[in-house]
C-alpha cells in the first residue's frame, strides 16, 4: 500500500478568515458574532468593505475586543470593487499577513462553531478545500463543484452523496466557503478583479484544482443567512438573479476565454455551446423563477461587451505572486 506523506497538523492561529461585505451590516453582524463564537478562532479576520454607506464600519469596529487574540482588521475600498475585487483584496491582505491558510466568505453566511476545526482537518492532506453550508432553511445546500472544462460550465447533476473516503474531486471553486493555502495563492496569483460578479470563484478554483488536487469535503462549516427567492426542480433548486448578474455571466465569459487561451485548453466550438447553453440558462431562470422575459437585453449586452474583451490583445491572466516579488 502506498505511503501518502501529509503535511503538519493544522495551526488555527496561521488561518485567516476574509470576508466581502457590501451595504449589508445586518448581515455581517450575524457572521461576526458567529466569528466569536468559534472555537479554535482564526488567526485574523480580514474584513473587506466595499465602500458601504451604511453602518459597516461601526459594526465591524464594535467587535474588535471581543475576538480574544484573533486580531481583526477592517479595509474600506473607495469603490464598490463587486465581490471579484473584493475577494481579490482580501485575499491580497491574508497573503502579506503571512497566512497559511485563507478561508473566503461571503458576507451572507454565519460560521459554524466548531467549521475551522473540521476544515483544519483535512489541511494536512489538501491544499484547496471546500467545506459544506446549510441553506437558509436548514436543509442541505448543494453546489456544483465540477465544471465540465471544454464547455466551462457547472455540471448541474454531478452526485451529491459522499463515499467513506470524506471527500470528492472537485475542479471548481465558491468564495462562500473556499478554504485555500498560501502556495496555491502564490503559484495562480488572486482572484481577477475584473470579473467585478460572476465566474470569478469557479475560474479561480478551476485554476487552483490545475495545481493541486482540490477536494469538497463531506463537513458540514457555513450555514446561509439570507433567503433566495427558488425554482424547486426536485432535486436540485433555481435561484433568482438580478440584471447585473445576468449582465456579468454573459460578459465574463470573455475573461474565461481569455485563461483558456493562454492556458491552452480553448476549443472555440465547445466553448461556444457552453455559452449558448449559459445564454439558454438564464432564459430559463428570467421566465420560472422571476416570472418574466424583461433583462434579456442585459444578456445581450453581456455578450456585445465580452466581444471586446476577447479582442483585446494586451489581456493577460492575473500573475503569479512568486512572479511579482521576483519582479518587485
Amino acid at each position: 500500500m502506498t505511503h501518502v506523506p501529509t503535511a503538519a497538523p493544522f495551526d488555527p492561529a496561521t488561518a485567516t478568515i476574509a470576508v466581502v461585505t457590501y451595504n449589508r451590516s445586518g448581515l455581517l453582524t450575524r457572521l461576526l458574532t458567529s466569528i466569536v463564537a468559534m472555537d479554535p478562532k482564526p488567526g485574523h479576520v480580514v474584513v473587506i468593505d466595499n465602500a458601504s454607506t451604511d453602518d459597516t464600519a461601526d459594526v465591524v469596529e464594535s467587535f474588535r475586543d471581543g475576538l480574544g487574540d484573533t486580531e481583526l482588521i477592517y479595509r474600506r475600498m473607495e469603490t464598490n470593487t463587486g465581490g471579484s475585487g473584493g475577494f481579490s483584496e482580501g485575499m491580497r491582505v491574508a497573503y502579506d499577513l503571512g497566512s497559511q491558510w485563507i478561508w473566503l466568505m461571503d458576507d451572507d453566511v454565519e460560521v459554524l462553531p466548531d467549521g475551522l476545526a473540521r476544515m483544519g482537518k483535512w489541511a494536512p492532506r489538501f491544499k484547496s478545500i471546500q467545506g459544506r453550508r446549510y441553506d437558509y432553511d436548514g436543509s442541505e445546500f448543494y453546489w456544483q463543484y465540477r465544471v465540465a472544462e471544454p464547455l466551462a460550465i457547472p455540471i448541474p447533476f454531478a452526485p451529491a452523496a459522499f463515499d467513506e473516503s470524506g471527500f470528492k474531486p472537485m475542479n471548481s471553486g465558491c468564495f462562500e466557503g473556499m478554504f485555500i493555502h498560501r502556495d496555491i495563492v502564490r503559484q495562480i496569483g488572486l482572484p481577477d478583479p475584473r470579473f467585478f460578479i460572476y465566474w470569478d470563484d469557479q475560474t479561480y478554483g478551476w485554476l487552483a484544482s490545475r495545481k493541486t488536487p482540490s477536494v469538497i469535503v463531506d463537513e458540514f462549516v457555513l450555514r446561509r443567512t439570507r433567503e433566495i427567492k427558488q425554482w424547486d426542480m426536485g432535486i436540485r433548486h433555481m435561484n433568482a438573479s438580478s440584471n447585473a448578474y445576468r449582465y456579468y455571466i454573459m460578459r465574463n465569459r470573455a475573461h474565461i476565454k481569455q485563461y483558456y487561451r493562454a492556458l491552452h485548453v480553448y476549443n472555440p466550438i465547445l466553448f461556444g455551446l457552453g455559452t449558448t447553453l449559459t445564454f439558454g440558462k438564464e432564459l430559463i431562470r428570467l421566465v420560472f423563477v422571476e416570472r418574466t422575459v424583461r433583462g434579456t437585453s442585459n444578456l445581450f449586452r453581456g455578450l456585445r461587451d465580452g466581444r471586446k474583451i476577447a479582442k483585446d490583445a494586451s489581456w493577460r491572466p492575473m500573475p503569479p505572486l512568486e512572479a511579482a516579488t521576483t519582479q518587485g
